[in-house]
């Protein structure tokens, strides 16, 4: 997908992102998903005080983070599904790996950050309802890989993601955003040594009032934020 190479409109992006602001409590964090958006989106975006950004693939950030070098405290998460033969790259770019969605790339990744003497958080993807296009553990899987997820001490295991099908209606969407914290909270009183979910990232564009009522404490907002702030040249 070709970014976008127009001038961008930052009053527009600081609006948005005011907005947003004026709608959440003040521990709700924005993460901006700028997959697909420039450099200068971003750069937007920082100056209205986001830190968190979000991008799907390693190659298409490796771009964006050479241009922003100058803005050492950017807080990279990797949101799209992370490919074995990425994870190197990943993890040299990305200080969160946001989609870790099975036991086998949990166990990769804390192999290769102890090559790479790395230690970076995971957020753990959590399908919460049947979604062909979405991958992640099911509650069941999760609660039977927990004690093996406790044994990888290079990684740090802070949160839960989840993504949820699309079509739903507000009251199916509310109900499956709070298992997501109800599933946090089972698992912090399970006693697991290593295992610190204080992080949920759930809610996005088109749901992130519901994910904040549920209990949300990071959204991810692209469009909300990004869309349409291309300012028109003539």
């Amino acid at each position: 997908m070709p970014l976008p190479t127009s001038p961008v409109d930052e009053s527009l992006i600081h609006s948005r992102i005011q907005a947003v602001r004026e709608q959440i409590p003040e521990h709700v964090e924005i993460m901006a998903v700028s997959k697909g958006y420039s450099a200068d989106h971003i750069r937007a975006a920082y100056q209205a005080g986001i830190r968190h950004f979000g991008e799907s693939r390693v190659q298409e950030a490796a771009q964006k983070q050479a241009q922003l070098q100058d803005l050492p405290d950017i807080i990279w998460h990797l949101i799209g599904h992370l490919q074995t033969n990425k994870v190197k790259p990943a993890l040299k770019q990305f200080a969160w790996i946001d989609s870790v969605d099975s036991l086998r790339l949990a166990k990769l990744l804390n192999q290769k950050a102890w090559e790479l003497h790395l230690s970076p958080k995971l957020c753990l993807q959590v399908k919460l309802a049947p979604d062909p296009n979405k991958s992640g553990w099911s509650i069941s899987e999760l609660l039977q890989s927990l004690p093996q997820l406790d044994q990888l001490l290079q990684v740090q295991i802070s949160g839960l993601m989840t993504i949820l099908p699309l079509g739903l209606d507000s009251e199916t969407a509310l109900e499956l955003f709070r298992k997501l914290v109800e599933l946090a909270d089972h698992i912090q009183r399970s006693g697991y040594e290593h295992l610190n979910l204080q992080t949920l990232s759930m809610g996005m564009s088109e749901d992130y009032p519901l994910a904040v009522a549920a209990g949300s404490n990071l959204i991810r907002l692209g469009r909300a934020l990004f869309a349409e702030a291309d300012r028109k040249e003539g």
